[in-house]
């Protein structure tokens, strides 16, 4: 099972030009916890080439969302910045296996 068949959405932004931030609202209890549980922190700098350190991780239980914020590869709006708004990071996530 994929993060994207347990969740009701995947969202990725800029939070701001040098960092970006992906959100996973789960929905229910049971989607939080399978999320909380089931995807590591490592998991995620796996799938986005980024350093485990750098990634900030916050789990929100009352909210039933899992949030990662992480400097963004390039500043925002940079000649190398390919998604100037963040958007492009959410389908990584959202596509991860769970088993």
């Amino acid at each position: 099972m994929i993060v994207r068949d347990v969740v009701t959405k995947v969202r990725s932004k800029n939070a701001g030009p040098f960092w970006l931030t992906i959100d996973i609202f789960c929905g229910t209890p049971d989607a939080f916890a399978r999320i909380r549980d089931g995807l590591s922190t490592d998991r995620v700098a796996t799938a986005l080439a980024a350093d485990p350190a750098a990634i900030k991780r916050f789990d929100i239980a009352p909210l039933h969302v899992v949030k990662f914020s992480l400097p963004r590869p390039t500043v925002q709006g940079a000649l190398d910045d390919r998604d100037m708004h963040g958007a492009g990071w959410a389908p990584l996530i959202a596509e991860l296996d769970l088993n």
